[in-house]
């Protein structure tokens, strides 16, 4: 794509897209959309119209039309469901744009697939952009965090409406190119796994004080509210203060309460987890919140466990400070472990990401933004040993304080049968990066003796092996 400013499309007016494009003429760009069904499209008309902004708006009757009837340079954002709806359009819009023309994916893509799709459609002469985007329907309409992947170029020809479009956090774009093919939907993937994480987390502390402390939804929902006004500030604290306070309609009951105990996942989670292992490293928080959204879903077991196994959650003597406390800890080690897949995958794939920058562009419009972003993309910019987060000066300083308090809670929670998976493995995660020898010694030896795989010996070669085999 070259360098002139794009003419602007949007393709799949769901939730969404439809947010999406009305930030888009609000902005004041002029847009082409389409829809599959025919119904949606005129339903999007009528509400731009309703809005005032349905004078830059041009309507089309299909995908295919709206390619070719829109001027060139086109760029034609993908607003469809993951998987084989993006191919089908990509395959649709091939044979009908022109070599400075552009597709951009702004859905919820496996980076493996944006990675392909790349070399798909610059192998047919055009560019492709896969592009993350944060902060759902209402960040998607008000201004989201975007995460865009894809050669400069072709980022040259929409950055103007990119950085309009997103959040400003002190009057700077939520938003940047961060890197070729994958990287902005890797870095969205994760993004979304430290959200399962810091979810999960939040949600076992209220299952504390719910269950242990017997608080009602309304007055840990006003803890909640107090903490957003310090180091737990974030929008993920902030909507679970006004979650629980919310009553239901119908019933008069805590919201909360007439809410099935089952949760829904798309993927991204999983994704992340999934990566992480593949690149030889452990998110052990993201992990344990997927595995607990798989758990949820298995209700019937869960009841008849709890009838055969005799599950009873006990009284728990749980301070406020502390659980502020541990909350902070676990929380600081879900972004550092969200950090450290982003390093490995910077390396895999060659993509140089800016660490610091991707904080930067967290800190406001997208899911997990929080005050520790400031305080992240300043650890990255200065000196931090070994590239962890977690030996960052101020990090490490604010652990060794809030620990001692993430111990208390999880070993109080798992004492008195609280399930915490997720503050449980962000401790077991901190206390094995805090010791300098661990057991996998043992670990080794028994690789050794069962397979005469070999280890290396202290201060000496590796492909030793064990008396046993003498």
């Amino acid at each position: 794509m070259s360098e002139a400013l794009a003419h602007l499309a949007l393709y799949g007016l769901g939730t969404m897209g439809s947010a999406l494009a009305l930030n888009i003429l609000d902005n004041g760009f002029a847009l082409h959309v389409a829809n599959r069904t025919a119904s949606v499209t005129e339903g999007f008309r009528s509400e731009a119209a309703a809005s005032g902004l349905d004078g830059r708006l041009s309507v089309h009757g299909s995908l295919a039309d709206l390619a070719r009837d829109m001027p060139a340079p086109r760029a034609i954002i993908l607003m469809v469901p993951a998987g084989d709806p993006v191919d089908a359009a990509i395959a649709e819009l091939i044979p009908l744009l022109s070599p400075a023309d552009a597709i951009i994916d702004a859905g919820n893509s496996d980076f493996h697939d944006t990675r392909r799709r790349t070399g798909t459609v610059e192998g047919a002469g055009l560019t492709y952009i896969g592009m993350g985007v944060s902060g759902g329907e209402d960040g998607a309409r008000h201004g989201p965090s975007i995460m865009v992947g894809g050669t400069p170029a072709a980022y040259a020809g929409i950055r103007p409406m990119i950085e309009t479009i997103a959040a400003k956090f002190e009057g700077a774009p939520c938003a940047a190119h961060l890197g070729p093919d994958g990287a902005g939907h890797f870095v969205k993937t994760v993004h979304n796994g430290i959200e399962y994480a810091d979810m999960q987390l939040i949600a076992e502390i209220y299952g504390l004080f719910r269950y242990g402390a017997g608080k009602s939804p309304a007055e840990i929902g006003a803890i909640f509210a107090e903490w957003d006004k310090g180091a737990l500030k974030s929008y993920l604290v902030e909507i679970t203060s006004k979650v629980l306070t919310a009553t239901d309609r119908e019933t008069g009951k805590p919201a909360v309460d007439v809410i099935l105990d089952r949760a829904g996942q798309k993927g991204t989670g999983r994704w992340t987890v999934i990566e992480a292992l593949t690149m030889g490293q452990s998110a052990s928080a993201i992990e344990a919140a997927v595995g607990a959204r798989g758990w949820s879903a298995e209700k019937e077991a869960r009841m008849a466990g709890e009838a055969i196994l005799g599950g009873v959650r006990g009284p728990l003597a749980l301070t406020h400070g502390d659980a502020e406390q541990a909350l902070l800890a676990a929380r600081i080690i879900a972004y550092a472990q969200g950090f450290r897949i982003l390093a490995a995958a910077s390396e895999t794939y060659g993509w140089a990401l800016d660490f610091a920058r991707i904080a930067e562009i967290w800190r406001a419009g997208c899911i997990i933004r929080s005050a520790l972003l400031d305080d992240i993309s300043a650890a990255f910019r200065s000196d931090m040993p070994h590239g962890q987060l977690i030996f960052a000066p101020a990090f490490a300083k604010r652990l060794q304080a809030t620990i001692p308090a993430l111990r208390r809670v999880t070993a109080a929670a798992i004492a008195a049968g609280h399930p915490v998976p997720a503050l449980s493995a962000s401790l077991g995660f901190i206390d094995t990066m805090a010791q300098a020898r661990g057991t996998t010694d043992l670990v080794q030896a028994q690789r050794d003796f069962f397979g005469r795989h070999g280890f290396e010996r202290i201060g000496g070669a590796a492909g030793s092996h064990g008396p046993w085999w003498d």
